[in-house]
This record gives structure tokens, C-alpha cells and sequence, in this order.
């Protein structure tokens, strides 16, 4: 008898872009299901092909010959199909008659009314089928069928994703919480099919206002969406191809509602939630699927959109676990445009938020993680880039000042320095100047590890000076044609207008390179202020094209009148400024 479960196995199809599932498959099954013959066309067992097979063996062509004026290229009738084929003409008008009417069908219209049509029967199918199981629980012959029709009825709803404008009426009818309800039901497929639609309904390729996305999501969070997701991770087999595309789903709509910080935040601090990602993203896999990459880029976005979820997490252990998992790449890169590679980069992604905060740099400095990231500056194709920008990381801010030792006492500066006098590419370059700043700005005064720092700058008659000398004027020539273009499109706007488009300027401004030379004047500041012979070398070095200290200043005054917030990172950063520009 056909089980209950082997009913549903037939994937849903999604309307997404952003994403797809890719299923395992055995290749010698794809062989099996299409045998091709010698021409490269697919053999087939039916009716026709048999026909064609008599027909084959018959030499010559079939059929009686063809009357003496038959001619093989007639034209096409200009009154239509068939006409003057041996058909009446009355005959022909009629077929004429209902094509005409078939093409002019009028389409279903998807309205309010077709809303609660649909609500009505949806809860009719779920209160049968309720029904039925309870009342036939040991037969289950019994309520197979209303099984069938909720699964057909369910995916059915894939068509509201087409029409976000009625999201609010399906939520004012009630049908979010009952369709939530499924993710509950006792055969998983149901529950699968459920999370695919919902993945659909709160895709970002929806066309929908944010009111309308926001409508159906509130209600489906009232309904503990979350919850019963994370249910469902827990009863899920992933060894099952169709219980691995449940979790897929599950993670895609843990991704789609992340896209909100405060639903992400409310996500992240599901303990269920965290704790499951932190141990798929451990699970041992050769090679990495696509779920476990998928959690890992989940973690991300979630750690990414709030602090107390970076919390949460590192109260997990998890700065340990990701580096433990990354200490995998210390000297072995992924393959290329590989899942794998994904993964990795994903976990270094967390790992970078986790350092931002300064529990995180604590944690991270226990575990060695400075150390693991000069092993991989030293060792490692692909996390050498990705470990300079964990260094930068979790160098920069508060509470930056003991990973700047450590990177000291682990002869860091010595890395550090040797790259930046070798060709970079532009990240790499941006990430080693936030390092030199942050040493510059954190080391404390007069102590070993600062004088140490100072001494790379100074030795081998101050190359690296002159090098920060020459990458300003490269990120100069590289910003000048940029603020001469946003200079002209100030002309004759409005204060408002001016207001508006600060915003975009600003934006095309960092593009060009703005950010890299205010960090390249604020360390050449600092020499400045350090130094009398770095003082006198770049002076010199700038005279050269009859450039002055005034620019390095311009650079700082104007960072220090774009500070407005008088939190404590930026009421330090400003106290820095207003005493550098003393020596400019």
C-alpha cells in the first residue's frame, strides 16, 4: 500500500531567483530514466514508437501514392485553418468561431474575493483532514486523500506571491496563522511544503510594498513562526533528500526575515536557533553541502544586524568554534567557486562582527586568534586577505589596545609591514592602513611595544613614509575628478536640494578612495606629532610637488566637523583629531 510520506515527495516549484536547491543526484538514475538511441533521441516504450518501428521496417514510403497534380508546397490558406482542405466552409467558421473564444477566455482574477474563496476552502481542507486523522488514525488509507487535497491547497497559495497587494486581506482572514499552524503537522512533508511556501510569500523578489510585507510577517511571527521552524530543524533528517530541502527552506526564511534588524534580532535570540547553526556549521562534511554553507551565511546576517545577537553567540563559545573551524585553512585553501569557499568566507565574516565588540576581542585574544591570523598572513593563499581584515577588525575601536600588543609580541609587525611594501590589492591596502592607525592610536605612549611600531616607520631611510606619501596622491588623483563633478552639480541647488544629495555625494566620495586618504593623513599625522625626522621627511617628500602639512589638515578638520554624535568611540576619535591637527 502506498505510504502516507510518498505522496508529497514531489518538490514544490519556487518563483525565487535568489536561490535554488540543488538536489543530489545519482547520475546512473538519470542514465536509467532516458536511453538514448543511436540518432540521440530518447527512446520511448509507448504506442507511437512502436508505430514508428513497423514503419521503419517497411522500405519505400507509406501509404497510397499521391494523385498526378498533387503539389507538396501548397501555400497556407489565407482564410484560415483547414479552409479549402477538403472541409465545409460552415465547418470551418465554427472551429474559427471557438479558437476565437478559447484566446479570449477571460483569465481568473485574483482579488479580495478570490482571498476569501481561497480562506474558506484552506481551512475547510485543514478541519477535514484534522478530522479524518483523528477519527482514522490507525488507518491511514483513510485520510490519505484529504491529505493529497491540503498538500495540493497549500501549494496552491504560491500564486499570492504574484499579488502582494493581497497579503493584508489573506492576513485579515486568518489564514497566516493557520497555514503557520501546518509547520506543525504530523507528516513532515505537509510541514516542508508549508516552509517552502512561506519562503516564497516573504522572498525579497516579491514585489511588495513594506507595509504589505510587513502585514504578513507580523502575523506569522504572532503565530511563533520562529519557534515552530526551529521545531522543525530538530525533526528533520537531513540524510533524507527531502528533509535536507526542508532545512534549506528553513534556513531561506530565517535569511528573508533577517532583512529586518529587529526580526533578526528576535531571531538571534532564539537559544534554539543559535544553538542549532553553531552545530551545523561544525558538522563534519567532505565535501560542504550546500545547508551547511547556508547556515554559516545565515550566522552572518544575523550577527552582522545586531549586537545582542553577538552576544548571544559569543556567550556560545562561538568565537572559539569559528576559529577552531577556520584553523582548518591556516595552509589549505577550498576549491574555487566551490560551496566550501563560501563557507569559509562566511565564517570569517562572523568572526569579524564578533570582533567589533570588545567581549569578542577579549575572546578572541584567549583563543589565539591573533596568533592563528599571522600563521594564515604568512601560510594561506585564500584567508590570507580574510585574516587582515579580521586583524583590522579587532586591532580597531575600544578595547582594540591589548590585541595591538599582542600583535607586537607575536612579531606581527614584521607581516604586517613586509605586505604593505609588496603590491595589494585595494582592500588589503584599506585593511593594513586601519591596522597602522589603530597602533598608531592605541599602543600606549612611550611604552616598548609603540616604539617598536614607530621604528618600522622610520627604518630604511622611512620607505614606508614615502610609500603612505605616494598612495595619498594616487587616492587624491583618484577622488580629485569626483568632487570636481559633485562641485559643478552643487550650482544653483537649494539648501534642501544640497541636504538631499549629501547622502550620494558622500557615497561616490568613498567610492573614489575618500576613506583610505583620511586614514592615510591621520597616520601621517601621528608621525608628525611622534617624530622630528618623519616630521622633516614628509614635509620634504611633499614638497616635492609643492604640497604642504595644509592638506593633511584640510583632510582631519573636515572629519572632525563630519563627527556629530557625542558617543564615547566618537567623543575619542574627535579628542584624536582636535590634538593631531595641533602639530599640522
Amino acid at each position: 500500500m502506498t505510504s502516507v510520506d510518498e505522496l508529497f515527495k514531489k518538490p514544490l516549484a519556487t518563483g525565487s531567483s535568489k536561490r535554488k536547491f540543488e538536489p543530489v543526484q545519482d547520475p546512473n538514475e538519470l542514465y536509467k530514466a532516458a536511453k538514448l538511441d543511436s540518432s540521440g533521441d530518447v527512446k520511448s516504450k509507448g504506442k507511437a514508437a512502436m508505430a514508428e518501428d513497423e514503419m521503419d521496417d517497411e522500405d519505400g514510403e507509406a501509404g497510397p501514392e499521391l494523385p498526378p497534380d498533387f503539389e507538396e508546397d501548397i501555400p497556407d490558406d489565407e482564410e484560415g485553418r483547414f479552409f479549402g482542405g477538403g472541409m465545409e466552409q460552415k465547418t470551418a467558421e465554427a472551429m474559427q468561431y471557438i479558437d476565437q473564444n478559447e484566446d479570449e477566455a477571460a483569465p481568473e482574477k485574483f482579488d479580495a474575493a478570490w482571498v476569501r474563496r481561497f480562506a474558506l476552502n484552506f481551512e475547510k481542507k485543514i478541519s477535514k483532514n484534522a478530522e479524518l486523522r483523528a477519527k482514522f488514525e490507525n488507518d491511514p488509507q483513510k485520510f490519505m486523500a484529504s491529505e493529497a487535497d491540503l498538500d495540493t491547497e497549500i501549494k496552491g497559495l504560491s500564486i499570492l506571491s504574484e499579488h502582494p497587494d493581497l497579503y493584508q486581506e489573506f492576513s485579515k482572514m486568518g489564514c497566516v496563522s493557520s497555514l503557520v499552524s501546518l509547520l506543525s503537522h504530523e507528516n513532515a512533508d505537509i510541514a516542508i511544503d508549508t516552509i517552502q511556501i512561506i519562503s516564497e510569500l516573504t522572498d525579497e523578489d516579491v514585489e511588495a510594498e513594506q507595509e504589505q510585507w510587513d502585514t504578513l510577517v507580523n502575523a506569522m511571527m504572532d503565530a511563533d513562526l520562529v519557534e515552530l521552524l526551529t521545531q522543525n530543524l530538530s525533526r528533520l533528517d537531513e540524510g533524507s533528500e527531502t528533509d535536507r530541502t526542508g532545512v534549506y527552506y528553513i534556513l531561506n526564511v530565517l535569511e528573508n526575515l533577517s532583512s529586518q534588524s529587529a526580526l533578526s534580532e528576535k531571531i538571534g535570540q532564539d537559544s534554539a536557533v543559535m544553538s542549532w547553526i553553531l552545530s551545523r556549521i561544525q558538522r563534519k562534511e567532505s565535501p560542504v553541502s550546500q545547508n551547511k554553507q547556508y547556515a554559516a551565511e545565515v550566522l552572518a546576517i544575523l550577527l552582522q544586524s545586531s549586537a545582542k545577537n553577538r552576544e548571544k553567540f559569543i556567550g556560545l563559545e562561538g568565537v572559539d568554534a569559528l576559529l577552531q573551524l577556520l584553523s582548518q585553512y591556516r595552509k589549505r585553501d577550498p576549491a574555487k567557486d566551490s560551496e566550501e569557499e563560501e563557507y569559509v568566507e562566511n565564517l570569517f565574516d562572523a568572526l569579524a562582527c564578533l570582533v567589533d565588540d570588545e567581549s569578542g576581542k577579549e575572546k578572541f585574544l584567549e583563543a589565539e586568534g591573533i596568533e592563528l591570523a599571522q600563521i594564515m598572513l604568512r601560510e594561506s593563499k585564500f584567508s590570507k586577505s580574510r585574516a587582515l581584515k579580521l586583524l583590522d577588525h579587532a586591532l580597531g575601536g575600544a578595547g582594540g589596545a591589548p590585541a595591538c600588543e599582542r600583535l607586537v609580541e607575536v612579531a606581527g609587525l614584521r607581516t604586517i609591514f613586509g605586505m604593505f611594501m609588496k603590491k595589494q590589492e585595494g582592500q588589503s591596502i584599506e585593511h593594513l592602513l586601519g591596522i597602522f592607525a589603530s597602533l598608531l592610536r592605541l599602543l600606549p605612549g612611550g611604552s616598548a611595544p609603540r616604539i617598536r611600531a614607530l621604528a618600522k616607520f622610520m627604518e630604511k631611510d622611512y620607505e614606508k613614509i614615502e610609500k603612505l606619501v605616494k598612495l595619498r596622491r594616487e587616492y587624491a588623483a583618484r577622488l580629485l575628478p569626483v568632487e570636481q563633478a559633485i562641485q559643478k552639480e552643487r550650482q544653483g541647488l537649494s539648501q534642501d536640494d544640497l541636504e538631499f544629495m549629501a547622502g550620494e555625494w558622500l557615497s561616490r566620495r568613498l567610492d573614489a578612495g575618500l576613506f583610505s586618504l583620511q586614514t592615510i593623513d591621520i597616520i601621517l599625522a601621528w608621525l608628525v606629532a611622534e617624530d622630528d625626522g618623519a616630521h622633516k621627511k614628509i614635509v620634504a617628500l611633499l614638497a616635492d610637488r609643492d604640497e604642504d602639512l595644509s592638506l593633511v589638515r584640510g583632510t582631519l578638520q573636515e572629519q572632525l566637523e563630519g563627527l556629530e554624535d557625542e558617543e564615547q568611540g566618537q567623543k575619542d576619535f574627535k579628542d584624536m583629531l582636535t590634538a593631531l591637527l595641533q602639530f599640522c
